[in-house]
């Protein structure tokens, strides 16, 4: 008896920890020379950074991001409610992102592995995305292979592009967010925010065509279904 109790426990233990959300996981980031993937354009290769952006859990990594050198901005920025990021412009290309394997973006889709664009877009204030997200500001990812100029595109051309990676109706966000406080003592870095949702945040500063380094932060595990 004492040993089908040791054994049911145990079993349960198992299945406790297999439940756990990949969430929960502890991310770090590192700083490293790579070349930005082959995948990419010639045009967005040129584009962006030598150096990546690693997330990993220690172990297995989970995504890896190529900024862009130099990022165009607005001669005057959105102020809208809910706009953090004005400056830059719908449908501007930021950088390129890969993952090893699949992952499940903001709105929990799942996403294969590969080599995706980015670029900036905005929830619309519309009746389908009320109340589904206080920050407006967005990435979207877009597979590499559809997308291989730099060239800032239209809202529509965006959304367009980003429904090629989820294979859906409904492209696929990443959240962006405003530093919360003062800024990390060193770019880039990692923020667990437990409040409202388990998230992780990868910290970093974009650099703009003209003006001062702008610090945001990207939510690369983690999601809100309504969005």
């Amino acid at each position: 008896m004492r040993e089908a109790i040791r054994v049911f426990a145990l079993g349960l233990i198992a299945a406790c920890l297999a439940a756990l959300p990949a969430a929960a996981q502890s991310y770090k980031v590192e700083k490293v020379s790579d070349a930005a993937p082959s995948e990419l354009s010639a045009a967005m290769r040129d584009a962006v950074s030598g150096e990546a952006l690693r997330v990993s859990d220690g172990a297995n990594v989970l995504c890896e991001i190529w900024l862009r050198k130099s990022v165009p901005v607005l001669a005057k920025p959105v102020t809208d409610l809910g706009i953090t990021f004005g400056q830059i412009a719908e449908g501007t290309f930021v950088g390129a992102i890969r993952f090893p394997q699949q992952v499940q973006d903001f709105r929990n889709q799942p996403i294969g592995a590969g080599v995706y664009t980015l670029r900036y877009a905005l929830i619309p204030v519309d009746g389908n995305h009320v109340g589904v997200s206080q920050q407006r500001d967005f990435l979207l990812i877009s597979p590499a292979g559809a997308d291989t100029d730099p060239a800032t595109i239209t809202r529509d051309e965006t959304l367009d592009l980003s429904r090629k990676a989820t294979g859906t109706n409904h492209p696929s966000p990443w959240s962006l967010m405003p530093l919360p406080g003062a800024a990390p003592a060193a770019f880039p870095a990692m923020v667990h925010q437990q409040e409202d949702s388990d998230i992780w945040i990868l910290e970093f500063q974009l650099t703009p065509a003209s003006g001062g380094p702008v610090p945001m932060g990207l939510v690369v595990a983690g999601h809100s279904p309504e969005v």
